[in-house]
């Protein structure tokens, strides 16, 4: 079947570092005898996805399914945040799925997007010879070294956020697109799938403010932060609003 759909050789097969010896050499002697050519180019063998410190496994009961673990993420904010827990680690060291491991790369995302909002990223095509596109290269070709790629990704936000630059977030944005990062509207992407009238208590809470009703407008951040929606006052008066 994985002839027949991919072709043969195709590029990457992964599975567990446990799979190598016996299963996946039997695969290659099995299809390389029948074949008489190469099976597969790259061999990527994953270390052990760990719940709260725990092997994930069906038999101790600590076993979810992708579907289950976003039906409990904001719809917008979840996929994306899946995906950057599972990569920022590399592939052959153990991740450790806990609920503050979830948290702290939403919290990483949401400075990204939060760069990207206040500095327009320029429309950029990568030039791979340019010194920063080719460490994040190189890094993904030593390996899938996601590790220091990202370091890479967080290095340009530091300048974008420091020198307002709109080339360095445009970088920022072309590099981690490559690995299916920091695509969306950053503005759309930090407000995430809110249902309540966030604009219109942000509206009277203005108003209150205005009217030096300085209690009301406190009672309406409060309201805010307990369904959680962090405010971000601006100069001149402009108030923008993001999933916490």
């Amino acid at each position: 079947m994985s002839c027949r759909e991919l072709g043969i050789p195709f590029d990457i097969h992964g599975g567990g570092w446990d799979l190598q010896f016996p299963h996946h050499e039997n695969e290659i002697a099995q299809s390389e005898g029948a074949w008489g050519k190469r099976f597969v180019n790259y061999w990527m063998h994953g270390a052990f996805l760990n719940i709260d410190h725990e092997k994930m496994s069906k038999s101790v009961g600590n076993f979810f399914t992708a579907r289950e673990v976003l039906d409990q993420l904001d719809p917008v904010q979840g996929p994306e945040q899946l995906r950057y827990l599972f990569m920022h680690a590399h592939y052959r060291s153990a991740l450790d799925y806990t609920r503050e491991s979830v948290t702290e790369t939403g919290n990483a995302l949401q400075g990204f997007y939060t760069t990207l909002r206040d500095v327009a990223p320029e429309a950029v095509s990568i030039d791979w010879n340019e010194p920063r596109a080719a460490r994040f290269r190189d890094a993904m070709n030593d390996d899938f070294d996601t590790p220091i790629a990202f370091a890479l990704l967080h290095e340009l936000r530091g300048e974008a956020n420091r020198t307002r630059s709109h080339e360095a977030a445009g970088l920022l944005k072309a590099l981690a697109g490559t690995i299916g990062l920091l695509q969306h509207d950053p503005a759309a992407f930090l407000q995430g799938g809110v249902k309540m009238d966030v604009d219109g208590l942000i509206a009277e809470r203005n108003a209150a403010k205005k009217a030096k009703d300085f209690a009301r407008a406190d009672a309406i951040r409060r309201q805010l932060e307990q369904s959680g929606i962090a405010l971000e006052d601006k100069a001149g008066g402009v108030t923008q609003w993001r999933r916490k």
